[in-house]
């Protein structure tokens, strides 16, 4: 068993994906978001176990499946799933005895000094003004380049971003794929955000 879910957690889990369409289909998706603070954070979700790949986990739990992608199963080994507090209105939340490297994710370790001087940077730059923020401002998010090195944009994500469950989603799915179109010389987008101090819950519905 790589995860251990409590049964309060369970309970918690079946309760929001009742609410979902088809809820019987879905299984809770975990896997790691990123690293903030030096420690890992994390995107829970709804999505068809069905979409599990070869080396993905997924584990029963009585009715609820859980899958781990293949890339976060050794990062959440041995890890808990509990509720925070009161059993309904806590919050989900995941007890890792695994950590990052502590060169990554540490303040000022993760990535270079800032130099937005140079020409991809200044294109970057113009993409986020133009088509990234006016688009994700609409609920409230900004998204701010830290610095550019050897074809990685470093972002901060600011506003309704910020400790959003589907932060990654909005950085995967949207903003790196924007930034890699218009920037070619741009090949990996990280997300340096602070979401730990986000007050945003974790829990999201179902990817679309």
């Amino acid at each position: 068993m790589i995860l251990n879910v409590t049964e309060v957690a369970r309970q918690k889990v079946l309760r929001v994906r009742a609410a979902e369409d088809e809820p019987e289909k879905l299984a809770l998706w975990l896997e790691i978001a990123g690293v903030a603070n030096g420690k890992y954070k994390y995107d829970m979700y709804f999505q068809p176990a069905d979409y599990a790949g070869p080396t993905d986990v997924v584990q029963r739990h009585d009715d609820l499946s859980v899958v781990i992608p293949a890339f976060s199963v050794d990062k959440v080994r041995g890890a808990t799933l509990d509720v925070a507090g009161d059993p309904i209105e806590g919050g989900l939340v995941l007890d890792n005895p695994n950590s990052p490297s502590p060169a990554v994710g540490v303040a000022g370790a993760s990535r270079p000094p800032a130099d937005l001087s140079g020409d991809v940077a200044q294109r970057v730059l113009q993409v986020l003004d133009a088509q990234i923020n006016p688009s994700i401002s609409s609920h409230g998010g900004h998204a701010e380049l830290v610095a550019v090195e050897e074809g990685t944009a470093f972002l901060r994500l600011s506003g309704g971003c910020q400790g959003c469950g589907m932060a990654s989603v909005t950085l995967t799915q949207g903003i790196e794929v924007v930034i890699k179109e218009s920037v070619p010389e741009i090949t990996k987008v990280v997300d340096v955000t602070d979401h730990a101090s986000g007050e945003n819950p974790y829990f999201e519905s179902a990817k679309k």
